[in-house]
């Protein structure tokens, strides 16, 4: 089933990749920043439903294709099923694995169709492995893998969080409500951690010190400004960040 916009085959290794990046980010959010409103949807009472991914980064639960076989692979069925009976978080790493599955079938599904050879699929699937798995986002893993390489990179040396809560240009303030106190630890600007591998908890790309960044205030978590709708204006007004995650939890009982 293929809707959120028209419908496009990618016939070429970067198409396919962009293909499976949007369908990622799409899924990716639904399991992050949208992840109320997905549960909410996932209704145990409904038939099987499935979480969709587009090319347009959007994501949908809808009932699986009817035709047979169906234009693309199918994701998994009936996801719905188990939110009730498993812990949040479980639920959410299962249906992650199911996802991070359906994303490399359809990606090798256009690769067949479209005859990609050895050295093709090879660099498709290189492409794909140099991002995070939609589990290792929603599951903090790779958080906690670029810490631990981030902790051989340096040799050891003095770990901190950034100098700011709010992460943009350099010349840009923001309170001290929204600053990780890094003053009271002692530490140099010289002695600030590199964030050039800290992934987005929403989108799960890397930083870039072009972008604008804000930290999670409870989970410290790093996402991009555009990701979770906040702008560096608005980020100067806000005493405690909580991203949407953190902020969902709390107001479910």
């Amino acid at each position: 089933m293929e809707s959120g916009g028209a419908q496009f085959n990618p016939r070429t290794v970067d198409e396919v990749f962009r293909d499976f990046k949007a369908r990622r980010a799409a899924m990716m959010k639904a399991l992050t920043t949208d992840v109320a409103e997905f549960y909410q949807q996932c209704d145990p009472e409904k038939e099987n439903l499935c979480l969709y991914g587009f090319p347009t980064e959007q994501w949908e639960v809808n009932l699986p294709a009817e035709e047979v076989p169906p234009e693309l692979p199918e994701p998994a069925l009936g996801i719905n099923f188990a939110r009730d009976g498993m812990q949040e978080k479980d639920w959410l790493a299962l249906v992650a694995v199911h996802s991070d599955a359906w994303l490399l079938s359809v990606a090798f599904y256009f690769g067949a169709r479209f005859g990609f050879d050895k050295v093709d699929r090879k660099r498709l699937f290189n492409m794909m492995n140099d991002l995070p798995t939609i589990f290792e986002v929603v599951t903090g893993t790779a958080k906690k893998q670029v810490k631990e390489k981030s902790l051989v990179t340096n040799n050891g040396s003095n770990k901190s969080k950034s100098n700011s809560k709010v992460r943009s240009e350099p010349q840009q303030k923001y309170p001290k409500a929204v600053q990780t106190k890094v003053d009271d630890e002692g530490l140099g600007e010289d002695e600030v951690e590199d964030h050039s591998e800290t992934l987005c908890g929403a989108c799960g790309e890397s930083y870039a010190s072009d972008e604008f960044w804000i930290c999670c205030d409870l989970c410290e978590s790093w996402f991009h400004g555009k990701c979770v709708k906040i702008t560096p204006a608005r980020a100067e007004h806000i005493k405690q960040y909580k991203c949407p995650s953190c902020t969902n939890k709390r107001a479910r009982p």
